[in-house]
Parts: C-alpha cells; sequence; structure tokens
C-alpha cells in the first residue's frame, strides 16, 4: 500500500473475535443479515488505517452443542434428563467424554442411568476406556467399583481379566461382589476357568437370595471346568455352603428348574442330612 507515493508497511497485526453477534457490531454489512454467531475478524493496521483481511468462520456445529449441552445435564436434578444426556454421549463418542461418563457412573443413582452411563462407555474403543475402568475397580466407592466391573464385563475385552483380583471376588460389599463374578466369567481365559471355580466356590453360602442366584449362574456359566470344586463344596461342613451347592447342581442339571425351587429343595436334602450330588 502507498501513501502520498510512499510505501508504508504494517506496524501492528493481530485479531479479534466476537460473539454471540447481535445487530450493529463489528463486521456487520449495511443491508446484511446478522453474521455467524462465531466469526474472527484478523487485521493489519496501517498507520491508524483498519484493514479486514479475512473473516474465518468460527460456528459451532448443531452436534457439538448438544454435545455440550449433555455433558453439563449429566448433573441434571431430571433423571430423564440424565438419560437422554447419557444417550447423546454413545451416539456421538469421543474420547473426551470417558473421563466424565466414568465419573457419574460412580454417583448415578437411578438404575436405568447407569445402564446408558455403561452403554455409552462401550461405544468407545477399548484401548482408552479399559485401563481408566481397571484404575476404577480400586476406588473406595463401592459403587464406582460396581459399575467398572459391570462396564467391563460388558465391553468383554479379556486384557481386563488380570485386573480382576481376588479381593474384587470376595468383597465386603454383595454388590460389588456379583458386578466382579459377572466380569469374571465374562473375561476369564479358558485354561483359568478351574482356578476361578475354586475362588467362586468359596463363596458358596453367601448373602441373600438375589446374591446367592448371581453366583450360583456364575458358576454355571463356567461350564464343566466348575464342577469338580462344585462337587466338594457338596460335602462342606457347612450347610448354608451345602445348601447352595446342591441348588447351583440341580440348576446345572436343569437350566429351566427356578432357582427358589432348587435352594428350597436342596435345603430340605440337607435338613434330612444329605449330601453330595448321591444324597440327592
Amino acid at each position: 500500500m502507498r501513501a502520498g507515493g510512499q510505501a508504508i508497511g504494517p506496524v501492528v497485526t493481530g485479531s479479534v473475535e466476537y460473539g454471540p453477534m447481535t445487530s450493529g457490531t463489528p463486521g456487520e454489512a449495511e443491508g446484511a443479515g446478522p453474521p455467524p454467531a462465531w466469526f474472527r475478524l484478523t487485521f493489519t493496521q496501517w498507520q491508524g488505517l483498519h484493514c479486514a483481511e479475512e473473516v474465518v468462520p468460527m460456528i459451532m456445529s448443531k452436534e457439538d452443542t448438544n454435545t455440550m449441552r449433555a455433558l453439563r445435564e449429566l448433573k441434571s436434578d431430571s433423571s430423564s434428563v440424565r438419560l437422554r444426556a447419557a444417550l447423546t454421549l454413545g451416539t456421538a463418542p469421543d474420547p473426551g467424554f470417558i473421563g466424565r461418563l466414568i465419573e457419574r457412573c460412580a454417583v448415578e443413582p437411578e438404575f436405568s442411568v447407569r445402564e446408558m452411563l455403561t452403554w455409552a462407555l462401550t461405544r468407545h474403543p477399548a484401548s482408552m476406556t479399559v485401563p481408566v475402568l481397571l484404575g476404577e475397580v480400586r476406588s473406595e466407592s463401592a459403587q464406582a467399583r460396581s459399575q467398572a466391573l459391570h462396564t467391563l464385563s460388558k465391553i468383554g475385552d479379556r486384557q481386563a481379566w488380570p485386573g480382576i483380583a481376588p479381593a474384587l471376588l470376595s468383597d465386603a460389599d454383595d454388590e460389588v461382589a456379583r458386578s466382579a463374578w459377572r466380569a469374571a466369567v465374562a473375561l476369564v481365559p479358558e485354561d483359568a476357568k478351574g482356578e476361578l471355580a475354586v475362588v467362586l466356590a468359596g463363596q458358596l453360602g453367601r448373602g441373600e437370595h438375589e446374591t446367592q442366584l448371581s453366583l450360583s449362574r456364575a458358576l454355571v456359566a463356567l461350564g464343566e471346568a466348575m464342577l469338580p470344586a462344585l462337587g466338594a463344596a457338596t460335602t462342606d461342613p457347612d450347610p448354608r455352603v451345602r445348601a447352595h451347592a446342591l441348588a447351583t447342581d440341580r440348576l446345572w442339571r436343569d437350566p429351566d428348574a427356578g432357582f427358589g425351587f432348587a435352594i428350597e429343595g436342596a435345603k430340605r436334602v440337607v435338613a434330612l442330612g444329605g449330601a453330595g450330588r448321591k444324597g440327592q
């Protein structure tokens, strides 16, 4: 640019961001509609004259807007809003969501929302979610441990198997232990099933109906590899252990049989002095 026949150069360059825009703001051409919601005006100052060089659009896509809203709505007081937020984050997975989803799993009170959070996590690459979840299973929060184990079982990546420590399989919290049993059965390598069965059989007799049913299902899911450990438990000195073992054996032999019927029948066998499969 020349002024009075003499070349002059720029003395200051920079950029200015405006947004959201309303009528009368910088960059709005006369007679034109409002400019984009966000734009950056890059300028060069020529001895007091501002010459616009380019306008670079900075419009947020509708998908980005929905995502940002969903991240905020994970903390909504409404369970239906939280459910919708988890669905949105799972529909458009992004590695940046993983930490927030796992954090919410640890405190979410509604079962249906927790399930949706788990689904959203399964939509992300296992290579990114599994390491974070394995760290979460060591949390002091029982819900955090339980949900992390549950999610690992749904992801099904067997590289997570070494992270299912024996301490989790005997966790003092029944919900954590149940999640650990399901995760272990889903992730255990074929050659480790017998060893896992021994650990699980050591929990026979524990808890009330739902806990015992979960353990029986876990043992049955191991297939024939669990039979030696289960057989040994049917002769355990503890009548609760024997009854639970016998009920599990019946469930193995007849998967269609109700567990309640099986456990009550097993208790009668134990009360009459029966034990082991020959005593059935």
